[in-house]
């Protein structure tokens, strides 16, 4: 009787080695690709209703994506793009890990980012690693940004026929979000969310 248990539970031990392997936590967020370098963050069903991303890439660039005026995380909607907008991630700075923070509440930016710079060599960070106040969630995703053809969306056109813009080329950086710098500022960029995350 005693083999056969020990049999058992050596069968059973092993059993969970192979499905240890797998990765059973539920998805927060995902990704949709909607250019060569640009992409969607969409909030699974049932996650905490703030959010604010941030991606590292592999130059150890960070940068904050959800920027508002008074620099606190958005309302992000499940099911819905994160500030209703795609992103786009510099091709020169390579692979980058999106972190999705979901919260309870609306919590400051500037506290995360100065804690994401401290932890930049780390190659996963979870909520334990924050000191952040009540409930929070992190999804780390990765994103490969790639080299696409020049869009060719033309210049604004001004009342005299005169090209007033550059075009797609004149584009500033405030579409790639405000880059994260050592004491957990940003660089002085224009918000690319509302408040409302809308």
């Amino acid at each position: 009787m005693k083999r056969w248990s020990t049999l058992l539970t050596v069968a059973a031990l092993c059993a969970g080695c192979q499905n240890g392997g797998k990765d059973d936590r539920p998805t927060r967020a995902q990704i949709r690709k909607t250019g060569p370098a640009t992409m969607e963050v969409i909030p699974s069903a049932g996650q905490l209703p703030y959010c604010m991303l941030y991606t590292v890439s592999q130059k150890g660039v960070i940068r904050q994506l959800t920027l508002t005026r008074e620099n606190r995380s958005i309302r992000c909607d499940s099911n819905k793009p994160v500030a209703n907008t795609s992103f786009r991630v510099p091709t020169q700075e390579g692979k980058v890990k999106v972190y999705i923070f979901f919260s309870d509440d609306r919590i400051p930016a500037g506290p995360v980012a100065q804690q994401l710079y401290d932890l930049r060599g780390q190659d996963r960070i979870n909520a334990m690693d924050l000191r952040l106040p009540g409930r929070v969630y992190v999804e780390t995703l990765d994103f490969s940004p790639e080299e696409g053809a020049a869009e060719m969306t033309g210049a604004v056109v001004g009342s005299h026929g005169e090209v007033t813009d550059g075009g797609p080329a004149s584009a500033s950086d405030t579409d790639l979000g405000a880059t994260v710098l050592g004491d957990g500022g940003t660089t002085g960029a224009l918000p690319a969310a509302s408040d409302e995350g809308t």
